[in-house]
């Protein structure tokens, strides 16, 4: 695998501490400055000690280093869980040699059960920065739980050599149906955002790609997105940072999506015609999230009275008028128009393909809205049935 360089002043360490076996599992990124940075989180009830610390420490704007302990999502663990990922802060500040406020605690894993502590000590006693890793896909490797790849995407910010840079690692395919973003995503850039400036954009981008994702209808306890900014390349501007960060952040969800466990195919779902944008993201939830939308798109069926019925379920949308609504397959519309069997056959070659594009016009406004998400095959209730077996 090709690697993804971090952006400059950016270091990282990468190891296996024996979380849960012998795959990589504890990552520290850290910059040499502080950063501006913003970070969106779960709305889950059962958020993790890691979300409630980190929701302090980033309440300022200000971050240099974030760390993640992967294959343990430290939740549902009470004082004990708290204290610890408490603990973890201060030590990962230690070896950066910052304050422990200016630590991004993260988790992922299994529920309720606490750190192996012993184990985290004894690695944080002998944790020294700098670090050497620069490597986004080191980095992304060591976030993973049941991904099958590592994700990463880079953009620059504007031209030229010296030019910004943004670039993100994310994890997480299953338990994904991010309410903010088990999903987490940390995007790093050497471009020079003001604290408020980069709040606005990332919650703007996040709406779009992030809480546009779902892959099981399920929100984790753990999720985090968050932007960090050292400005070591300089003020850029705002928009093209806008640009850059979206684009990242589409490539992650994209990412995101198609390696959702079990899962054979891409699935996009673009609504347009709505009254506004919540009526649109709604409807396109709808869809993407029926499980007879998502195994028909498996199995290759065109059954597209499915897609209708997701969208007929939107019951409180009483605008939707079934007479002005059109459905479409690919590059082909499957109602109001009547599909021959041959047209049909042709779709299911359509359907065969790994992303599946399907597209609700509603035929109300002018408002529209797309979502990601996946198939649902058979290897996802293999894997979430032996998950802590």
């Amino acid at each position: 695998m090709s690697t993804v360089p971090l952006p400059r002043g950016f270091h990282a360490h990468v190891a296996n501490i024996g979380i849960k076996d012998d795959t990589d599992d504890f990552v520290v990124v850290a910059a040499e400055t502080p950063c501006t940075a913003s970070a969106v989180f779960t709305r889950s009830r059962f958020a993790g000690p890691s979300v409630e610390v980190s929701r302090r420490h980033v309440a300022d704007g200000s971050l240099q280093a974030l760390v993640v302990v992967s294959k343990n999502a430290n939740v549902a663990t009470g004082a004990e869980g708290l204290a610890n990922a408490e603990e973890l802060a201060v030590g990962v500040a230690v070896a950066v040699g910052c304050a422990a406020e200016d630590v991004l605690v993260t988790s992922t894993g299994v529920i309720g059960r606490q750190y192996p502590m012993e184990r985290i000590r004894s690695h944080l006693a002998q944790l020294t920065g700098p670090f050497t890793e620069t490597d986004a896909v080191r980095v992304a490797t060591g976030m993973m739980t049941t991904d099958t790849f590592a994700k990463t995407a880079s953009a620059k910010v504007g031209d030229g050599p010296d030019a910004a840079v943004v670039v993100g690692v994310a994890k997480g395919v299953g338990m994904i149906e991010p309410d903010m973003a088990t999903m987490l995503t940390f995007v790093l850039t050497d471009a020079e955002v003001p604290a408020d400036l980069l709040d606005r954009t990332t919650r703007d981008v996040v709406a779009r790609t992030f809480n546009s994702l779902s892959v099981d209808t399920d929100t984790s306890t753990s999720d985090t997105a968050a932007v960090l900014a050292n400005g070591a390349a300089g003020p850029v501007d705002p928009a093209e940072f806008a640009v850059a960060l979206e684009s990242v952040c589409t490539e992650l969800v994209r990412q995101l999506a198609r390696d959702g466990e079990g899962a054979t195919k891409l699935l996009l779902v673009d609504v347009t015609g709505a009254r506004d944008d919540d009526q649109a993201r709604r409807v396109a939830k709808a869809v993407v999230n029926s499980p007879l939308v998502k195994t028909a798109v498996h199995g290759a069926d065109p059954n597209w009275g499915r897609v209708a019925m997701a969208v007929g379920k939107c019951s409180d949308d009483t605008d939707i008028d079934q007479g002005r609504v059109t459905i479409t397959f690919g590059d082909a519309e499957v109602y109001p128009t009547q599909l021959t069997d041959l047209e049909l056959g042709e779709l299911e070659a359509y359907l065969r393909g790994d992303e599946v594009r399907i597209a609700v016009d509603l035929g109300i406004g002018s408002a529209e809205w797309r979502v990601y998400g996946c198939d649902l095959s058979d290897g996802y209730v293999r894997i979430n049935a032996d998950y802590t077996t």
